[in-house]
């Protein structure tokens, strides 16, 4: 019977879901959380793994004789070194499209955020009794943003970006896109710009592109420098995207309105992370993916992965 090692499912699935089957597809054994120096006891001799963070590259491999099939429970599937994993004959497959809408959903919640102030307001009224204390019927310290008429430019025009672009079409914005792909691809009323276009003359930038070592920190100093100080950033793809220091440096020398995010480079945030001190910080602990529904998703496309390979058919495969 195929073996099958699940390393870290505790983020997937911490005991509120079915597995639906995925446990009965071959010898299961499933690890809430696995760390570096664990890795290659635990995949063992496994001919299946599934992995959401765990890392693993060349040294893994070579000490996995048995393994032939990655599933990165994500889209996003950086943790692995595919071009290694190739090298040894291991097929890596994704979980593309099952956080669509969580994610699109949350890129919405952030920019909302920074533009009705609803978190600031509800923490003065609750815990500080600012409106108890009021002379007037209403009040406000930090302004209100209306979104029709901004400019966004959304960076990566794939199924999230489009999601995107769908849910703020009805508040009024003018819509940007930063892609390869030819104009045509995209929605009637998204416009295809440059990265520079979109940090000097756009008010958001949602960042919805996978991070590949040619765009990895490409939001630092040097893009910043140009920007509009008005900018509002929104990341709900990857950490590495940015350059952290940078932001943190702009965002306290005014060059940049707000840095709302899902992802840090180091995930758990260090203490360290310079973006923990930054003002007009916005950051959720990388929960755009984690709605029971898109997780049920998540179970339900390793299954189809894992079954599709037992037939001789591989599915979603990144490195084929």
């Amino acid at each position: 019977m195929m073996k099958i090692v699940y390393l870290d499912c505790r983020t997937v699935n911490p005991g509120d879901l079915s597995w639906d089957g995925l446990d009965q597809l071959g010898e299961w054994e499933c690890y809430e959380r696995t760390a570096p120096e664990n890795v290659v006891e635990r995949i063992g001799d496994a001919e299946v793994v599934i992995t959401n963070k765990v890392r693993m590259d060349e040294n893994v491999f070579s000490q996995c004789p048995n393994l032939k099939l990655i599933c990165v429970s994500a889209t996003g599937y950086d943790v692995i070194d595919v071009v290694a994993a190739k090298k040894y004959g291991i097929l890596v497959c994704n979980c593309a499209g099952y956080s669509t809408n969580a994610v699109a959903q949350m890129v919405v919640a952030h920019l909302l955020e920074v533009t009705n102030q609803v978190g600031h307001y509800s923490r003065r009224i609750t815990e500080e009794g600012e409106w108890v204390a009021s002379r007037d019927f209403c009040y406000w310290n930090k302004p209100i943003i209306e979104l029709q008429g901004l400019k966004v430019a959304i960076i990566g025009w794939g199924n999230i970006g489009e999601a995107v672009a769908e849910r703020l079409l009805p508040f009024g914005v003018k819509l940007f896109a930063v892609t390869s792909r030819p104009q045509e691809d995209l929605l009637p009323s998204v416009e295809k710009i440059t990265i520079e276009q979109a940090f000097q003359e756009c008010d958001v930038v949602s960042l919805n592109c996978p991070l590949t070592p040619k765009n990895a920190g490409f939001v630092s100093a040097e893009l910043l420098q140009k920007s509009n100080p008005n900018l509002i950033i929104i990341n709900t793809a990857r950490g590495g995207l940015i350059n952290e220091e940078d932001v943190a440096r702009a965002l306290h020398e005014g060059k940049l309105m707000a840095y709302c995010t899902d992802v840090l480079t180091k995930e758990p945030a260090r203490a360290d992370n310079p973006l923990l001190k930054a003002p007009r910080v916005f950051i959720t602990p990388h929960i755009a993916w984690a709605a029971p529904g898109a997780r049920r998703r998540i179970i339900q496309i390793l299954k189809e992965n894992i079954l599709a390979y037992q037939a001789g058919r591989p599915a979603s495969v990144v490195n084929g």
